[in-house]
């Protein structure tokens, strides 16, 4: 880790301790494999168990009724779903999807994130190359490495790891990738799209996509349920406001100006927190029944670890799974979500550029 962490413990404390945010620390990937509609899921009620519950331990059902929403096996499914699909368009019309990733920097954190990408991406069967330029490149390098990915026809999908130096102008490089390639979901016309009613983006962010599919895959209604998002970024915070206002949920968004946020997250029985904070929502700030979507990742001190530290949420875990009906851990909820939806992003706009179909077990609907 680049600096110092310290624990912190669940215990109630202040407001005041709480803010402002830190810039949450999660990636960001994404989509569905079909252009997004509000009512999308990759898969129907009927085509999984109801649940992926039989990863909680004897030990956790025995204290709480809690379902714990297992990220991890639902994006195993989902990535099974794309190398099934993406075998039967390489047979279909001798196509694979091209996803190209640029790293800008030495940035040890980013490095690992495109390293994790590359092998995902190998494992679905989806052709992955990288761009890897210096930290004081200029900003005109990026822009030209872009513009050769537009032109590329075997790449179906560009990725700009984040964050970028500070020298740099991130609205500007973003918005030089082709929205048809924007499988981070990112570019300004997307972003714009997902706001407007009667507008449909080519791509959504993918963290906050993943956090939907989660809910869909565990038949949690949004329809008609107040929900809270923490955090407010770019990334996460607003595309998750705005997908589940696309689901007619009634949304607020708690942050760092945001007075007795407390109360207001009290009310909701959807939470998605994208604060950057450990342990930041109590026990007591949660209804009864709440389902909590926890995208927070966050270092905290461990003696015990061998890293000398661990992970945690948002959220405390210890405490929230006595009172909320669902929610995800950390790590294991929200991360392996977040890969699974950039691989189907790629996918998607391979197919879309072929006007390729296909179900998810791989049947062909439809091809040029």
């Amino acid at each position: 880790m680049a600096s110092k962490t310290f624990t912190v413990h669940c215990s109630s404390s202040a407001t005041s301790d709480l803010f402002p945010f830190s810039r949450c620390k999660v990636e960001n990937y994404c989509n569905n494999f079909l252009p997004f509609s509000r009512n999308s899921s990759l898969l129907s009620p009927s085509a999984h168990p109801p649940s992926y519950t039989n990863c909680v331990s004897a030990k956790m059902a025995s204290e709480s009724l809690a379902r714990v929403i297992d990220g991890k096996s639902v994006a195993k499914q989902i990535r099974k779903e794309i190398a099934a699909q993406i075998m039967t368009m390489k047979d279909a019309v001798g196509v694979v999807p091209g996803l190209a990733v640029i790293l800008v920097g030495d940035r040890k954190d980013s490095a690992t994130y495109v390293r994790n990408k590359k092998k995902a991406c190998e494992n679905v069967g989806i052709n992955s190359c990288q761009v890897h330029l210096p930290e004081m490149c200029t900003e005109q390098e990026v822009l030209d490495s872009i513009s050769k990915f537009n032109d590329d026809i075997s790449v179906h999908g560009i990725l700009v790891q984040l964050p970028l130096p500070s020298h740099m102008n991130e609205e500007k490089i973003l918005s030089a990738i082709g929205i048809e390639k924007d499988v981070d979901g990112l570019h300004p016309l997307n972003i714009g799209r997902l706001a407007m009613r009667g507008r449909e983006p080519l791509f959504v962010p993918c963290t906050p996509k993943g956090c939907i599919e989660l809910l869909h895959r565990y038949g949690i209604e949004i329809k008609g349920k107040r929900a809270v998002v923490i955090g407010r970024s770019n990334i996460v915070g607003k595309p998750a406001a705005l997908l589940l206002e696309r689901e007619d949920a009634t949304v607020t968004t708690v942050h760092s100006r945001t007075r007795n946020p407390e109360d207001i997250i009290r009310q909701a029985d959807i939470i998605i927190s994208a604060a950057g904070k450990a342990n930041m929502v109590k026990g007591s700030w949660i209804k009864q029944g709440a389902v909590i979507i926890d995208v927070g990742i966050n270092p905290v001190e461990d003696a015990e670890s061998p890293q000398g530290y661990r992970l945690v949420g948002d959220v405390c875990y210890e405490e929230v799974i006595k009172v909320a009906s669902a929610v995800t851990p950390v790590p294991g909820g929200v991360g392996p979500m977040t890969i699974a939806m950039l691989l189907s992003n790629t996918l998607t706009s391979a197919k879309r550029a072929y006007n390729f179909q296909c179900d998810l077990h791989g049947s062909t609907l439809h091809s040029f």
